[in-house]
C-alpha cells in the first residue's frame, strides 16, 4: 500500500506540465539573459575565485564546492544508469538539453538568493524561501517551501544517496547494507556537528578531488572503447527523437527520464544552488549567479556524460519498459536491472575485477559530499523557520533534525532502491514546482543585476 501511494504521488508531482515548465523556463531565461551561459563562460570560471568582501560568509569557491557536492552524487552514477535503462541512449541527450538551458535558471535563482539573503550569527543565509517572502510578499509560501526543503533534503533525498552507497558497497565488498548505513551516518555526524565552516572546508577539498578522479577514470575506460564513441553519439541523438526500432515506442519515457534525471542531478530550478549561493560573501550578486551556472555544466556535461559514455561504449546496459518492466533490449542480460552494476561493469570491461571497488569508493565520496550539502540546505531552511525565536529553540530544532537525518541515512541504506528513488523524485518535484513558478515573477530583478554587473565590468 505504501509503495502504491508513493508511486501515485510521484506521478502527480511529476506530471508532463512540470517537465515542460522546467524546459520552457530554461529556454525563456536563456533568451532573456541573452544566453549568459555562453556569453559569460569565461566570467563564470573567474567568478569562482572572487574574494570575500567582509568575511561574513563563505567564499565563492566554497559555495561552488558545496553546491557541486549537492549536484554530484549518486544521480551521476545510478541516476544516469537508470535514465538509460528506462529511456535508452536518447535520455542522455535530454539531460544535456536540461543542463544547457538549466544553467540560465541556476543563474537566475542564485542571483536572486544573493539579493535577498539575510544575516545569521553563523553567516549569511537565504534561498528561495527568502526571495519568495521578500520578493513576492508570500511569507506563507516561503515557510511552506522551507518545510518542504527540510523534509525533501534532510529525509527523502538523503535516503536516495544512502541507498546508492549501500548497494554499491554491498556489490563490491562483503559488507551489509546496515553496516554501511551506520558508518556513513557516523562520518556525516562528525562533519555536520562542526557547522557551516567545517562543511565548507571539507567540501572544498573533497569535491574537486572526487570529480576529477572520476572523470579521469571515465576517460581511460572510454579511451579503450574509442571506436564505439561515434556510433554511441549517433545513437544518443537519434534515439532522443524516437528514430530507433526499440526506443521509438518509449519516446515519452526517453524524454521524461532524461529531464527528470538531469534535473535530479544538476538541480537547476529546484532551490539548492540558491540556498548555498546566499551563504557566499561576494562583491556582486550576479557574480555568484555565474559561478553556480558553471556548476551545472560540471555536473551534467562532464560527470554525467562521463558515466553515460562509459556505460554505452562498453555495452553494459539493458533497456526496460517503464510500465511493464519487460526488457526491450538486453546488451548485458546478466545485469538485469542492477543499475549500479551498469557502471561497475563498464569499468570492469577495462580493469577486470576492479569496477565494483572503484564505483563503490566513488559512490561513497559522491554520496557523502551530497548528503553533507543536503544537510546545509535543510539547516538553512530550519534557521529561516526559526527566525524570531530564541537561539535555544533554534538549537534544539537543529539537534532534533540532525538525529532524524542520521536515522534517514541508515533507513535509506537498507530499503529497496525503486521506492527510495520515487521518494527522492517527489521531494525534487515539489521544490521544483514552487521555485520555477516564483522565478517567472522575480527574474526581472536578476536580469537588472546582470546588466549592472556587465556595465561595471565595461566601466
Amino acid at each position: 500500500m505504501l509503495e502504491k501511494i508513493i508511486s501515485v504521488a510521484n506521478e502527480v508531482v511529476w506530471n508532463p506540465v512540470l517537465v515542460v515548465l522546467l524546459i520552457v523556463a530554461g529556454l525563456y531565461f536563456s533568451i532573456r539573459t541573452r544566453f549568459v551561459q555562453v556569453r559569460r563562460f569565461g566570467t563564470m570560471i573567474r567568478s569562482l575565485f572572487s574574494r570575500n568582501t567582509g568575511g561574513k560568509g563563505i567564499s565563492s569557491f566554497q559555495a561552488f564546492c558545496i553546491a557541486l557536492s549537492g549536484r554530484v552524487g549518486t544521480g551521476n552514477i545510478v541516476g544516469v544508469a537508470t535514465a538509460i535503462a528506462f529511456g535508452g541512449p536518447g535520455a542522455v541527450f535530454w539531460m544535456w538539453v536540461v543542463a544547457f538551458f538549466g544553467a540560465s535558471t541556476a543563474f537566475i535563482e542564485s542571483t536572486l538568493a544573493q539579493m535577498y539573503k539575510f544575516h545569521h550569527r553563523s553567516g549569511y543565509r537565504g534561498g528561495p524561501f527568502s526571495f519568495i517572502e521578500k520578493g513576492l510578499g508570500l511569507r506563507w509560501l516561503g515557510i511552506a517551501f522551507a518545510a518542504i526543503t527540510v523534509v525533501g533534503c534532510g529525509l527523502f533525498l538523503t535516503t536516495v544517496q544512502a541507498n546508492g552507497v549501500s548497494s554499491a558497497v554491498h556489490n563490491a565488498f562483503p559488507v551489509s547494507t546496515l553496516t554501511t548505513g551506520i558508518v556513513l551516518a557516523v562520518l556525516l555526524g562528525l562533519v555536520v556537528l562542526g557547522g557551516v565552516q567545517r562543511i565548507a572546508r571539507v567540501a572544498s577539498v573533497v569535491t574537486p578531488f572526487m570529480a576529477l578522479g572520476y572523470i579521469l577514470m571515465a576517460l581511460v575506460v572510454i579511451g579503450f572503447h574509442i571506436r564505439e564513441v561515434p556510433e554511441v553519439l549517433g545513437a544518443i541523438v537519434t534515439n532522443a527523437f524516437g528514430i530507433h526500432p526499440v526506443c521509438g515506442g518509449i519516446l515519452g519515457s526517453t524524454i521524461a527520464m532524461g529531464v527528470k534525471r538531469g534535473i535530479f542531478s544538476n538541480e537547476a530550478g529546484q532551490r539548492t544552488g540558491a540556498i548555498v549561493s546566499a551563504a557566499a560573501d561576494v562583491p556582486h550578486p550576479a557574480q555568484q549567479g555565474l559561478a553556480q551556472a558553471f556548476s551545472v555544466y560540471v555536473d551534467t556535461l562532464l560527470v554525467c556524460t562521463a558515466t553515460a559514455l562509459m556505460i554505452l561504449t562498453s555495452g553494459t546496459y539493458n533497456i526496460l519498459d517503464a510500465k511493464t518492466g519487460a526488457f526491450l533490449y538486453e546488451s548485458a542480460p546478466q545485469l538485469a536491472n542492477n543499475y549500479v552494476g551498469y557502471t561497475q561493469s563498464a569499468v570492469d570491461s577495462v580493469f577486470a575485477g576492479f569496477g565494483s571497488e572503484f564505483v563503490s569508493v566513488a559512490m561513497v565520496f559522491f554520496a557523502f559530499s551530497t548528503i553533507m550539502a543536503y544537510y546545509f540546505y535543510a539547516e538553512s531552511s530550519l534557521i529561516y523557520l526559526c527566525r524570531g525565536r530564541s537561539p535555544r529553540v533554534e538549537k534544539i530544532a537543529i539537534r532534533i533534525f540532525q538525529a532524524l537525518m542520521l536515522l534517514a541515512v541508515v533507513f535509506g541504506a537498507v530499503r529497496e532502491a525503486d521506492m527510495i528513488w520515487q521518494l527522492g523524485d517527489i521531494g525534487v518535484g515539489l521544490m521544483a514546482w514552487v521555485t520555477v513558478v516564483s522565478l517567472f515573477f522575480l527574474y526581472p530583478k536578476a536580469i537588472q543585476a546582470l546588466k549592472e554587473f556587465e556595465q561595471q565590468r565595461k566601466g
